[in-house]
């Protein structure tokens, strides 16, 4: 059972930026889809970003984020980096961490994002 942790969410103005990161409890292999979801108020959870398995490293980005958004790994640490710049009060959001092994998904518990004056 691996398990995720967010953090480095908080309160930011807009136009600022924020850096994410989620450290798993083991060991991220290359087969890993790693990816961010975010879920604001009275909305569906929403894909953000996600890294995709295998050496080639391909990302993609949900269109709204797509420019300010950056989605990176560092598979000897364990880890898995947002960083988000040009935060919109839309960015307002839960966001939550996953890792697809396979047909298994696994979820942290969520780290908040507030993008407000």
């Amino acid at each position: 059972q691996v398990q995720l942790v967010e953090s480095g969410g908080g309160l930011v103005q807009p136009g600022g930026s924020l850096r994410l990161s989620c450290a798993a409890s083991e060991r991220i292999f290359s087969v890993d889809v790693m990816g961010w979801y975010r879920q604001a108020p009275g909305k569906e959870r929403e894909l953000v970003a996600q890294f995709g398995s295998g050496g080639g490293g391909t990302t993609k980005y949900a269109d709204s984020v797509k420019g300010r958004f950056t989605i990176s790994r560092d598979n000897t640490k364990n880890m898995v980096y947002l960083q988000m710049n040009s935060l919109k009060p839309d960015d307002t959001a839960v966001y939550y961490c996953n890792l697809r092994r396979f047909t298994v998904d696994y979820w942290g518990k969520g780290t908040l994002v507030t993008v407000s004056l």
